[in-house]
């Protein structure tokens, strides 16, 4: 396995690219199974190139208070292990062949093995809360996470070509999905550090902002990019019935007559078809208004952080924020 390389988004945060590099670390340590495909399924998606954003918002809340670096860097680890084993499992649901793009783990070990290496993945979470949490607050919160993110993607499930999806419910889905352990990831950075109750609820709020955009944004990639950008077919979530943000907003205007049609193909649209559905997505402002709606998350979190004690890592949380409102990939 060669060296790991961290994101090109950490060359402007020095200060945390050792800790990052300890996360990816320590994740790769505590994978000790004997099967060697499923072993090695799970390196090569631990070092298939993410953002450790969770991660990192946990080490930048921890820095508001002293405390046991290691344990913290373990706590980050136990953040990204579970978001890669929440990742696996999407994909085998999703039947999907690419994961930041390369092959997915489905696509390139079989189901069976991503299965049993998103399981093995959550005993590793556990394994690494065991050992270096302070208190049952973090396993108890984690369990509760994985509840919420498992209700999310259940939701997702249940509203599969669901035409009349509301803002709400989307809302919703994506909570789940995903800004949960946004929320958890900042939360536990300031409570384990001992930041106190009024840090760490604000640190939460943050998180579930954060979250929110990031979503909001990602499903706004399918409507800007081509498949070459992204690192997925065009509107893979149109085909498989997943309906986000700026489809639903285009289905709150002139366009739905137009629209209705093209999406009722359900799983056999034409991928002529899904260009159309792009191009009306687009002229009738659905990717505008849920940019305006990724933006107002993004300054709630903002509103969140610079009530923060004054110290460099505010700084660097407010930096990192405002950089996902201009992400491309």
């Amino acid at each position: 396995m060669q060296a790991t390389q961290l994101h090109p988004l950490w060359r402007d945060y020095p200060a945390l690219q050792p800790e990052l590099k300890q996360v990816m670390q320590l994740m790769n340590d505590n994978i000790n199974i004997a099967d060697t495909a499923i072993t090695e399924a799970i390196l090569e998606m631990i070092h298939s190139g993410g953002k450790l954003l969770r991660p990192a918002y946990c080490l930048l809340f921890s820095q508001f208070k002293d405390t046991d670096r290691q344990r913290m860097i373990a706590l980050a680890a136990s953040l990204e292990t579970l978001h890669t084993a929440t990742l696996i499992h999407d994909d085998i649901i999703d039947d999907a062949t690419m994961r930041r793009h390369t092959t997915s783990i489905q696509a390139q070990f079989g189901k069976d093995v991503a299965v049993y290496a998103g399981d093995y993945l959550f005993v590793v979470v556990f394994k690494i809360l065991s050992h270096y949490s302070s208190s049952f607050k973090s396993i108890q919160l984690n369990s509760a996470k994985m509840e919420k993110i498992l209700v999310g993607e259940v939701q997702q499930k249940d509203r599969h070509y669901h035409i009349d999806i509301t803002m709400p419910q989307y809302q919703e889905q994506i909570q789940g999905k995903t800004a949960e352990l946004f929320a958890l990831s900042c939360f536990l950075g300031a409570f384990e550090s001992g930041a106190g109750q009024l840090l760490s609820a604000r640190a939460q709020k943050a998180g579930m902002a954060i979250g929110m955009a990031f979503q909001i944004l990602d499903d706004i990639l399918d409507y800007q990019e081509t498949s070459h950008e992204i690192g997925k077919p065009i509107l893979e979530d149109v085909v498989e019935g997943v309906y986000t943000s700026p489809l639903i907003f285009a289905l709150q205007t002139d366009a739905r007559k137009e629209l209705l049609p093209l999406l009722r193909q359900q799983g056999n649209i034409s991928q002529g078809d899904l260009e159309r559905v792009q191009q009306l997505v687009i002229d009738a402002g659905g990717v505008t208004q849920a940019q305006a709606l990724a933006t107002k998350y993004t300054n709630d979190a903002l509103k969140q952080l610079r009530k923060l004690p004054d110290i460099p890592a505010r700084a660097d949380l407010i930096r990192l924020t405002q950089q996902l409102l201009t992400r491309h990939n």
